[in-house]
């Protein structure tokens, strides 16, 4: 059987980046395997919904290359891909499981569990709808065929619940986890229909796997107690002969490396831990990687190794790398933390590694928003001369603006220590001898000013920062004599002229 996965998020908010590794090792196990990676929007929780959050995981998915080959609005032989649009089929399938005596009608109100929950508490215990006590409860099996009649006869609103047998041994093998048991009389009847009509996650789910000819379920850690129902509810189907096997991920950890890394985190660190940034009625705002200028595939080599191992010292891996090293045997059981700075060290090496078109297509929109004019074939030069120096996207804008507008703030304090009357003769003599360059490249540039320094006999100390505080106001930044080139003859020239006269003026005052 050819290999089948599914990306299957609840749209009830921003998918956390915990969402999108899940979906990246699904993917990745897809095309290893050349199979087809499918998504499905799990929307029956129609009391969680949040309008916008449907784009959001599609333009997330967008944005790290993941893109799905079945799913809503790309279509495919198992569709529809939203479940509120396959309600038809579960209540089918319901109704099949009451039929069978495998599941039966519960009419029990709220009021009535809220007591019985809180007298097993009172009794030191915890409440649990199941084999125990599902007779001294409201619902079919409880009832007469009269008095079941009667109740649906009236309208009298009902779920549909599991039946769980007693004294059972729930066991199934997990590629990650090895075998995996549970006993039945830890579980409870779980209630597969809701009153109004909407499938709860465990009976969409286990259809739409099986309809969908799903191979394999990779999923978080979180799901695997709701594996010992979706068992059971493959064998009351018959579908046991084609369930898919499981692999459960180990936990993303906050950054100190104790317990699962949340939405909190981010905000409490100011870390990104979403794709994008998310901002809901203007009340809730989260960072994104997006935004915080990092790359899509920086972002999925960070993710593919927060729990998986390819056996190598190979840390930087394009896609296709990782699709071709990609097992699921080789992914831990133990939790993995989330090193931010770990993040930011893959990033700069895809900045290093990438053209300068692509990050001028990333970060030049930030240069167009600050007002800033530019001949594009010097802002690919610049950006292909800084990005060593750079570890996001981000730092384009304030790392180069000096290239294409004059500073207006300078670190004077170093420079006038050291200004004195031999300083300024030498400053002036390199102002005529760039003025009066026929060359004006990096090479030439280099020969010129050092020429000078080593004929007055100055240090290049005494120098150099002074040259480069007038022309970017920083006294630290990115091979002098470049930056000079690509400054230009002209602009270089009027901004050393100002320099010059504004440490004569501060030394004098």
């Amino acid at each position: 059987m050819s290999v089948r996965v599914r990306f299957a998020p609840s749209p009830t908010g921003a998918l956390h980046i915990g969402g999108v590794r899940t979906a990246l090792y699904n993917y990745l196990f897809a095309k290893r395997h050349h199979g087809k990676f499918i998504l499905r929007i799990e929307d029956t929780d129609q009391n969680r919904l949040v309008d916008g959050a449907e784009d959001y995981i599609k333009n997330s998915l967008k944005w790290v290359g993941l893109m799905p080959d079945e799913g809503p609005e790309i279509g495919g032989e198992c569709g529809p891909y939203r479940q509120s649009e396959r309600l038809d089929i579960y209540k089918k399938y319901a109704d099949a499981l009451v039929e069978s005596g495998k599941a039966y009608l519960a009419f029990d109100t709220q009021e009535a569990l809220e007591s019985a929950r809180t007298k097993a508490e009172a009794a030191g215990g915890a409440f649990l709808y199941s084999a125990a006590n599902r007779l001294s409860m409201r619902n079919s099996l409880a009832m007469d065929k009269d008095t079941l009649d009667k109740e649906i006869s009236y309208g009298t609103p009902y779920t549909i619940r599991l039946k769980v047998e007693a004294d059972q041994e729930v066991s199934f093998f997990d590629a990650i986890r090895g075998d995996v048991s549970f006993q039945s009389n830890g579980l409870d009847d779980k209630v597969l229909m809701k009153a109004d009509g909407f499938p709860t996650y465990h009976l969409a789910n286990i259809i739409d796997d099986h309809l969908m000819k799903i191979t394999h379920v990779i999923r978080g850690e979180e799901w695997l107690p709701s594996t010992a129902h979706h068992i059971l509810l493959y064998k009351a189907f018959g579908w046991e002969d084609t369930m898919p096997l499981f692999s459960h991920l180990p936990l993303i950890l906050k950054p100190s490396g104790k317990g699962k890394l949340s939405k909190r985190d981010g905000d409490k660190l100011g870390i990104p831990v979403f794709p994008l940034s998310w901002e809901r009625d203007g009340e809730e705002t989260l960072n994104g990687f997006r935004e915080a200028g990092f790359m899509p595939g920086a972002v999925l080599n960070f993710l593919a190794l927060l729990g998986w191992n390819p056996g190598t010292e190979q840390e930087i891996m394009t896609l296709e790398e990782l699709i071709d090293l990609f097992s699921l045997e080789k992914i831990g059981k133990s939790g993995s933390r989330f090193d931010f700075d770990k993040a930011k060290w893959f990033n700069h090496q895809y900045i290093m590694n990438a053209s300068a078109e692509e990050l001028f297509y990333m970060a030049g929109g930030e240069f167009v928003k600050a007002g800033l004019s530019f001949d594009e074939h010097k802002m690919l030069q610049v950006i292909d001369f800084v990005k060593e120096r750079v570890t996001n996207t981000n730092e384009f804008l304030p790392m180069t603006h000096y290239f294409f507008e004059e500073v207006s703030e300078f670190e004077m304090e170093p420079i006038l220590k050291k200004w004195n009357l031999q300083s300024a003769e030498v400053f002036s003599t390199i102002i005529g001898l760039l003025s009066a360059m026929q060359q004006f490249d990096a090479s030439s540039i280099e020969s010129v000013i050092k020429e000078e320094i080593a004929r007055s006999g100055i240090s290049f100390g005494a120098v150099f920062p002074a040259l480069r505080v007038a022309l970017t106001g920083g006294t630290k930044g990115p091979d002098l004599f470049r930056t000079i080139e690509l400054i230009g003859q002209e602009e270089v020239v009027s901004r050393l002229e100002k320099g010059l006269q504004m440490y004569e003026l501060n030394k004098i005052s």
